[in-house]
């Protein structure tokens, strides 16, 4: 939710950000008038409230003559009163809903424009020349099927489209992944954390999903809980209506969790294999910091997703996604997407976002000030590990006997184990 008070200060640069976004500006106006109607109405409450007792008080000390007058004028002010107050009540739920209509303020140095209009950051390493090696590269899912990695006709059988098993040396290399990414979270002082999966709505919504309109969001009507898409949502939600000591740096948890998305409107899109599924694992970095740090450690967690990266030796590009692209909460966005040479061209691998103080204002998530107050937090979180990581390595490790190298820095959480060899390699 966005800062009122900023919002009255300057209402121009939340205008610009819906411009930017692509996002309808007359909002902000509409929001301006709710927030003083919502005042109005509350200040009528309150001089109403304070003559009630005001009068009240007088009953006692009436003449006998003027008490009939001062009781009919105690009962008409509680009238009154039980009125503007649910006048008030109903002007701060016009607000409070309005409110939440409105995206995070986009940091002004996001790129301009829509999905397309992303800016390249820097590109690290060099794709393969597989011509050049002599052979043409197979995709993930040939490569996991010869490897009796990845089955998607039996989760096809159990579960539906989109969904799949990792078997054998599959969900090693899934596990070793996330071990290496949960093991670098923890040297670098993130608290690991194995979240729920299943929230209330209001932990979703206080995050920024929209429960009611969101159709990537798989609900449980009977209980009224919703499966996330990511830890963040419960690490989000884990300091709601708290007060934080900041004092000694940054909180910062790494959340491992299954993942879950209907990925509602993107039929044909990346249907193959297990690029864009409806069940995945993650390990999710999400951080606590005041709010003159945030853009520091969205570097930070930047930094750190790249050193993941470089475990498994892939090459990358990093973006800076425009502002039409962000998600409700986020005010900037990075993502790193790695070479995919099957398809010549890169897929997101990692996305990290700096979401000012947006969500800790909704979910009421305060720090303790130096001279005693409190203040909303800012809050970031960035990808650090995912089951897509797998494509990427499959692909671009492959030999051309079907076999896999492994990278060095899996290698550890493997047994040692260098190569990924196919089904039966070792009985020829």
């Amino acid at each position: 939710m966005i800062d009122l008070r900023a919002l009255r200060e300057d209402p121009e640069t939340v205008r610009a950000s819906q411009r930017a976004r692509g996002a309808d500006d007359r909002l902000v106006d509409q929001l301006l008038e709710a927030d003083a109607t919502r005042r109005a109405t509350l200040a009528s409450f309150e001089e109403l409230r304070a003559e009630q007792k005001q009068v009240s008080k007088s009953v006692g000390k009436a003449s006998p003559e003027e008490r009939p007058a001062v009781l009919a004028r105690a009962k008409e002010l509680a009238e009154q009163v039980k009125a503007a107050e649910a006048a008030a009540a109903d002007a701060q739920a016009t607000l409070d809903d309005l409110a939440r209509t409105i995206p995070n303020v986009v940091d002004p140095a996001a790129p301009v424009g829509g999905e397309d209009d992303y800016v390249v950051l820097k590109h690290v390493g060099t794709p393969r020349d597989f011509a050049a090696e002599g052979f043409e590269p197979k995709d993930h899912l040939d490569l996991g099927e010869g490897l009796r990695a990845i089955d998607v006709r039996r989760g096809a059988k159990v579960s539906g489209a989109r969904f799949y098993f990792l078997t054998g040396l599959g969900a090693r290399l899934e596990l070793a992944l996330l071990n290496a990414a949960m093991d670098q979270a923890v040297r670098y002082g993130f608290t690991p954390m194995i979240t729920p999966t299943l929230v209330r709505p209001e932990t979703m919504q206080g995050t920024g999903f929209d429960v009611a309109h969101d159709a990537e969001i798989y609900r449980l009507e009977a209980d009224d809980l919703y499966l996330v898409g990511t830890s963040e949502v419960a690490l989000a939600g884990y300091h709601a209506d708290e007060i934080l000591d900041l004092s000694t740096g940054p909180l910062r948890y790494a959340g491992w969790s299954s993942c879950y998305r209907r990925e509602a409107g993107s039929h044909g899109k990346d249907t193959r294999g297990i690029i864009r599924v409806h069940q995945f694992n993650k390990v999710e970095m999400f951080s606590y910091v005041p709010v003159e740090e945030a853009a520091e450690e969205h570097q930070r967690l930047l930094a750190w997703e790249e050193e993941m990266l470089a475990k498994v030796e892939l090459p990358y590009r990093v973006i800076d996604t425009a502002a039409g692209d962000l998600g409700t909460s986020a005010a900037r966005k990075f993502d790193c997407e790695a070479w995919l040479p099957t398809q010549n061209r890169y897929l997101e691998l990692t996305s990290t976002s700096n979401c000012t103080t947006f969500q800790a204002r909704r979910l009421g998530v305060r720090e303790r000030t130096a001279v005693g107050g409190t203040r909303t937090v800012a809050t970031l979180n960035g990808t650090l590990a995912t089951t897509r990581w797998i494509v990427a390595i499959l692909e671009n490790h492959q030999r051309p006997d079907g076999s896999v190298r492994v990278p060095e820095g899996l290698r550890p959480y493997l047994g040692g184990l260098e190569v990924l060899e196919p089904a039966g390699a070792a009985a020829r």
